[in-house]
Order: structure tokens, then sequence, then C-alpha cells
């Protein structure tokens, strides 16, 4: 039962590489070395997990898998998009509702000298800036959301994240 099982996960992964162009790319996997993988135990994958945070920032991680069983394998990366896959190769993305590592431990709403919302690597008046949003009539602020652009907001969590944008966005100048 055991060795049919795994006849059936390999034959899975089989499908799942002639059938490459459903994932974006082409396979270029032979009918041989399927044959080489379904007979040989475990298989070895290079797994890359992409995870796009709210902010735009990308991380990656990138191991390698100890695969016994397709269907195991698959189970566990549910919740995940497949970017490409081959023979020993599986990319898979997914998008996180949240802030990224970097804004929670060292991220600040700012302003640039040209009046553009910002988010800074740091405080704004020495770091390298992140993202921008929208230039803001900085005329109509009052004069504490001014001073507290100068010195920088910290973001700490998704809910600082929006409530900050939010704040702001009354104020940004519309292009015509």
């Amino acid at each position: 039962m055991r060795f049919k099982q795994k006849m059936l996960s390999w034959s899975w992964f089989a499908i799942l590489l002639i059938g490459g162009e459903v994932f974006g790319g082409t396979s270029t996997v032979t009918a041989a070395q399927l044959n080489d993988q379904r007979n040989t135990e475990p298989l070895q994958m290079t797994v890359t997990l992409e995870r796009v945070y709210l902010d735009g920032e990308i991380s990656q991680e990138t191991f390698q898998e100890t695969v016994w069983s397709m269907e195991n394998f698959w189970a566990k990366y549910d919740q995940w998009q497949v970017l490409s896959i081959d023979e020993s190769t599986v990319v898979f993305k997914q998008q996180v509702d949240d802030i990224s590592p970097l804004l929670k431990g060292n991220g600040y709403f700012g302003i640039t000298d040209d009046g553009v919302l910002t988010i800074f690597n740091g405080r704004p008046d020495r770091s390298r800036i992140i993202q921008s949003f929208f230039q803001i009539d900085i005329k109509k602020l009052e004069s504490k959301a001014q001073k507290e652009l100068l010195q920088g907001i910290p973001i700490k969590n998704k809910d600082r994240y929006v409530e900050v944008l939010e704040t702001f966005k009354p104020y940004s100048i519309k292009k015509e």
C-alpha cells in the first residue's frame, strides 16, 4: 500500500511538471527523468518562499526540503501560490496582510524636502527612503502634524501604517 501511495504521489508531481505551463513556465523534464524520480526516495527540493507585504517589501527565504510525500508537501504549502516549478525547485509566493518586519523595526513616516509623504528606514533626517506615497499641501497641515512628520512617525504595526496614510490623504495635492 505504501509503495502504491508513493507512486501516486510521484505521478501527481509528474503531472504538475508536465503541465508546467499552468504555472507560467515550461518544463524541461523528460519521461526518463520522471521515471528515475519515481523510483528514488526521498526527493530533495529547493524551496523558495516569497512574501509580499502591504508596504511593498518582498522577502525571500530559500532552503532545501526533503520530500517524502507529495501530498504532504502540497498540503504544507496550500496557502501559497506557485510561481515556478521544475524537477528540483519550486518557488511559492504569498501576499501578507501586514507590514514588513523592516517597517515594524525601523520604519518612520516622514516628509521629503519637496513635501512627499514617505516611509524612511530610520528617522527622516538621516535615512534612506523605503517608499513614497503622495505630495502633501504642507500649508494646510497643523503645525503639530508638520513637526511630527519632520521628526518622523514610527510605524510599529499595520493599524498605525493605515492610520497615518488615512490621516494625511486629505492633504494630498491633486494632480490635474
